[in-house]
C-alpha cells in the first residue's frame, strides 16, 4: 500500500498536466521553448506515472482495468470483475 502522500502527489500532477495541456501545446506549436521552460515541471505529462486506483502500487499496473495485478487477482478471485473468470485446464 502506497502512502497517502504519494497518491496525493500523483493526483496533484495529473491536475496540473490537465491545467497546462493547451498552453503547452500552443508553445510547442510555436516553437517557444524558453516559455515552455518557465512552466512548472509537474505540468509535463512525462512526469506522470500510472498507479493502482485502489492500492497505489506503481508496478504491475494493468491499463485496461486501472489497477495493479495483485488487486486484479484478488478482485477476480472474489468474482467482482465482470467478465473475468479464473481459468483452469
Amino acid at each position: 500500500m502506497a502512502k497517502e502522500a504519494v497518491k496525493a502527489r500523483e493526483l496533484k500532477r495529473q491536475k496540473m498536466v490537465a491545467k497546462y495541456a493547451t498552453r503547452r501545446a500552443e508553445l510547442k506549436a510555436n516553437g517557444d521553448y524558453d516559455a515552455l521552460d518557465k512552466l512548472p515541471r509537474n505540468a509535463s505529462p512525462v512526469r506522470l506515472h500510472n498507479r493502482c486506483k485502489l492500492s497505489g502500487r506503481p508496478r504491475g499496473y494493468m491499463r485496461k482495468f486501472g489497477i495493479s495485478r495483485v488487486v486484479f487477482r484478488e478482485l477476480a478471485s472474489m468474482g467482482k470483475i465482470p467478465g473475468v473468470t479464473k481459468s483452469s485446464w
